[in-house]
């Protein structure tokens, strides 16, 4: 249900023993993102939901090694406006990860990421018209400390992609091409990055995903007709302000020519140089084409790959799958398996065509599972609640959590969550 301060009230179907944290959430934000997990966090030109933004929002939990982490909204005095800040504490130490921010984000809580201690994964935006976020790693160690700074991200979401026992970052390289060919974000989509740290060392291991990178690109080309390609390659590629065409045409070529860079760009961001050449050659100006490949190469080359140490080569297959934990029923010690997963941020969408009346009688019991990273990677009715609207169980997929934890590791389990729909 929601409460006055439309914070939505959860019951956790699992028991509470041997919890590793104290939990505390306040003010979640219940929107509607866009398609699956991973595109939901890595849509362009979108206000992705953050626990706190313009100095609204607060988090706390503290880990069993006695760190806690706090984000919480405050007042800058000089300018008196509402702004954002995230410490470590322990000891009656502290460590300020960030203030006076327009966001901040907790994205990971006790997750290992592959930096040799179990680590939080901060999302700092400093001002609303900065076009990226900072991701920020801190240990969870006594004495916490940075481990490392990624930059140049639109948004980050770190997920154990395949369910197989090791955490990818998500991220695209908005700072890369930010205005590239005199294109927003708005129009131009940023070409998307996987990152992954392997013994300290941060790979783009991009090249594993190409099924993904492939269905974006066939949906890509779905928005490319003949004629207007056509009508494209006719063009100088420029598309310059000064050009002699028609207001509505030029509008439709640049419509295509992002387009265009969006394909050349998922074949090249995975792995596959080669096929994003020869598609440019397919779809540019000819008379453009060395102009345009230069400054392909200069805007990649600028951006998240000049932070990495490495890069998988190819895709890597038949890898064995994590063992999924139970977080619903009680062995015969009467002990759950595991440490159940927390909440770090849940939302719900309003649920077009449903009355209040029905909301406020209705409560639905979803199975989620839930990766070593926090992140759902389906969920589904589970018990007497049949039918759930289908609004509820995409925005289930974009909630994340503190992971569920079986002898201090992070690891994937099911868990049972009623949602009482109240507006």
């Amino acid at each position: 249900m929601l409460d006055s301060n439309n914070r939505l009230i959860y019951k956790i179907r699992a028991s509470s023993l041997g919890r590793q944290f104290r939990f505390r959430c306040v003010a979640l934000v219940l929107v509607l993102c866009c398609f699956s997990w991973v595109t939901s966090v890595l849509c362009s030109a979108q206000d992705h939901d953050v626990l706190c933004s313009d100095g609204s929002g607060s988090f706390q939990a503290e880990f069993h090694t006695g760190v806690s982490v706090q984000v919480k909204a405050t007042r800058t005095e000089e300018l008196a406006t509402r702004t954002c800040e995230a410490a470590l504490r322990w000891d009656k130490q502290s460590l300020i990860v960030a203030a006076n921010v327009s966001q901040l984000d907790v994205d990971t809580f006790g997750v290992d990421l592959g930096l040799g201690a179990p680590a939080a994964g901060f999302q700092v935006k400093k001002s609303s018209a900065s076009c990226c976020m900072e991701y920020e790693i801190y240990s969870l160690e006594k004495p916490p400390r940075l481990l490392r700074t990624l930059t140049g991200g639109d948004f980050f979401s770190a997920a154990d992609s395949d369910l197989d026992g090791r955490v990818e970052i998500w991220t695209d390289d908005a700072a890369a091409v930010d205005g590239f060919e005199n294109l927003s974000l708005a129009e131009l989509g940023s070409p998307v990055v996987v990152l992954r740290f392997l013994r300290g060392h941060l790979l783009d291991v991009s090249s594993e995903f190409q099924t993904y990178f492939d269905r974006e690109i066939e949906e890509l080309r779905k928005e490319l007709d003949s004629d207007s390609l056509r009508d494209f390659k006719a063009s100088d590629g420029k598309l310059s302000p000064t050009t002699p065409i028609s207001a509505e045409r030029i509008h439709r070529l640049r419509v295509v020519k992002a387009r265009v860079l969006e394909i050349v760009w998922a074949y090249l961001y995975s792995g596959r140089e080669q096929r994003a050449w020869s598609s440019l050659t397919d779809m540019w100006p000819e008379a453009d084409a060395d102009r345009i490949h230069a400054a392909i190469l200069n805007a990649s080359g600028r951006g998240i790959s000049a932070q990495v140490d490495g890069a998988s080569k190819a895709p890597q297959r038949n890898r064995k799958r994590a063992q999924v934990f139970d977080a619903i029923g009680e062995s015969s010690s009467g002990k759950l398996e595991v440490v159940p997963p927390e909440p770090i941020l849940l939302r719900r969408p309003a649920l077009a065509g449903t009355s209040s009346k029905d909301l406020q009688q209705s409560e639905v019991l979803l199975q989620l599972l839930i990766d070593s990273a926090g992140k759902v990677r389906w969920a589904e009715p589970a018990g007497k609640s049949k039918i759930v609207h289908p609004l509820l169980i995409h925005a289930a997929t974009t909630w994340k959590f503190i992971p569920a934890f079986k002898t201090g590791r992070p690891v994937a389990s099911r868990m049972r969550l009623a949602v009482s729909l109240t507006q």
